[in-house]
């Protein structure tokens, strides 16, 4: 799988204090100049929803979550008609900026891979 759910480095780069030292300040100067911390996003809102995984992680979020979700749709879609960026104090910080649908979605991908394991699964007779 490819993009932001794809093969990442960062659990190699958080288990390494050097790394982590040099890599973070470039990771956080990328985030922040993709501009979706400006609108309100969080970056699990940027996933592509028309994935049947994805589909079915949105359908896992708790209701707080999909109201939450559906808040910061509304209001970056606004800030687009408008063609300007939110207030500054309005912007999504570098703390709330969490991935709340990852899991999910590696979730709907591992109980796919076991059902696809159980669905090829060939029975011999002994």
């Amino acid at each position: 799988m490819f993009g932001p759910l794809g093969p990442t480095l960062a659990p190699y780069i958080n288990s390494s204090r050097s790394l982590q030292k040099w890599v973070k300040p470039i990771a956080t100067w990328y985030a922040n100049s993709m501009g979706y911390r400006k609108y309100g996003f969080k970056y699990d809102d940027l996933l592509i929803e028309e994935r049947d995984d994805v589909q079915r992680a949105l359908a896992r979020l708790t209701p707080a979550e999909q109201y939450d979700r559906g808040f910061r749709i509304k209001r970056a879609s606004q800030a687009s008609v408008m063609h300007a960026p939110l207030p500054k104090e309005s912007w999504t910080p570098e703390s709330e900026d969490t991935r709340y649908l990852a899991t999910h979605v590696q979730s709907v991908e591992a109980e796919d891979n076991e059902r696809k394991m159980w669905d090829t699964m060939h029975v011999t007779r002994k």
